[in-house]
């Protein structure tokens, strides 16, 4: 650790999504807030003209060397969710905090050792949730009175992805790399915040994190991946009311991402990817402007003490949703008629045909497709969870 001066933070995975994070990050360094010392990647950095490295960061392929050159006081890891945990635990011990970007780990166990790791070390470690930071979500949260007790909690969200997205890298798609967990699935990644958003809305429910006692989910893929490209999971707390996420890649027509909180008096929709908000009485969504970003959180924590919006903690319900799936059998493959390619090339997609109405229905009601009848649906794979 340093003293004086602005942190100094190091980027593990600066290209792909870690362009990103070097947006970020160039905006506070142009703020005073941080000094990039680090960038590191496998591969040579990709050009962004909104994120110039500057001249005082070191680039690196390795993070061990660039941890014992650079001393950073923060590290923001941006790699494959597989190894998270070895960089995660190499920056901890070097004395730096953390901003893990999602998921943060792939099960309980090594969610168990990180939090021990960060308690040990005395450093905070802030997960990427980063649509947690928004005010949308807090005015939600802060209105549940109106609904009257809620008796439900439900995500909806219907995105399309290439056949280019599972060319990107070697981990797409894949259950495993390495023997280690990757799932690389809808849920796990690209709509992992749909699920984030209604835990965060299920605490402030209940005020403490929610604790799993049954999962159920269906599993579904589209294409010959190992995971699923369409979801649909209900868990049951111990305590509080039931979550239920719809989501697909395969999608007939988008939707952006909607939580749908039900109560005895009435629903309240957020729109979580842009931040807009429809409350009882609300004649239509409206936008509700501001997210705090979670790099100035942590930037922010360090200095003075501020909490932080995504801790590891926090967090620990979503682990245990992966943990839950990590045994699941492999997705369903659906073919035929119920499957059409739009598009040609690295561009082309796969629509799954009526999904984006099966979705709708199932975070509505509640209900697994399998529990309605549609005719592609199969059994759930059911985990029972402990009480705590």
């Amino acid at each position: 650790m340093t003293g004086g001066g602005p942190p100094r933070v190091a980027l593990v995975g600066a290209n792909g999504h870690g362009r990103w994070h070097r947006r970020t990050i160039a905006e506070l360094r142009a703020a005073g807030r941080l000094r990039l010392v680090a960038l590191v990647d496998v591969r040579p950095l990709e050009v962004d003209p909104d994120a110039p490295v500057p001249p005082e960061a070191a680039v690196f392929t390795d993070h061990r060397a660039m941890l014992a050159a650079t001393h950073p006081d923060v590290v923001v890891v941006c790699t494959p969710p597989h190894t998270h945990l070895p960089i995660a635990l190499d920056a901890l011990a070097a004395g730096a905090d953390l901003l893990l970007e999602k998921p943060p780990v792939l099960d309980l166990a090594e969610h168990r050792t990180l939090a021990a790791a960060a308690d040990a070390a005395g450093r905070a470690v802030q997960v990427n949730f980063q649509a947690l930071g928004s005010a949308a979500l807090a005015e939600l949260t802060g209105a549940l009175g109106r609904l009257g007790p809620v008796t439900g909690i439900a995500t909806l969200a219907a995105w399309q992805r290439p056949d280019a997205y599972y060319a990107r890298s070697p981990w797409a798609g894949r259950r495993t790399v390495d023997g280690r967990p990757a799932l690389d699935g809808a849920l796990a990644n690209p709509l992992a915040h749909a699920l984030m958003q209604c835990l965060a809305v299920a605490e402030s429910v209940t005020g403490a994190p929610v604790r799993p006692a049954r999962v159920e989910v269906e599993r579904y893929r589209v294409r010959p991946i190992e995971v699923d490209d369409t979801t649909v999971l209900r868990l049951t707390p111990h305590a509080g009311p039931p979550v239920l996420a719809a989501l697909t890649l395969a999608a007939e027509e988008h939707v952006p991402g909607e939580v749908l909180v039900t109560g005895e008096r009435g629903r309240a929709v957020l729109e979580y990817p842009t931040d807009r908000l429809r409350l009882p009485g609300d004649d239509a969504p409206r936008p509700v402007p501001g997210r705090r970003g979670l790099l100035a959180n942590l930037l922010d924590h360090r200095a003075d003490g501020t909490p932080l919006i995504a801790p590891l903690a926090r967090t620990g319900p979503f682990t245990a949703v992966l943990d839950a799936l990590r045994d699941a059998p492999v997705p369903t493959l659906l073919g035929g008629d119920l499957v059409r390619a739009v598009g040609d090339g690295p561009e082309r997609v796969r629509v799954l045909r009526g999904v984006d109405a099966v979705l709708r229905a199932a975070a509505e009601t509640g209900a697994l497709p399998s529990e309605t009848g549609v005719p592609w649906a199969v059994r759930p794979h059911v985990v029972d969870l402990p009480a705590p």
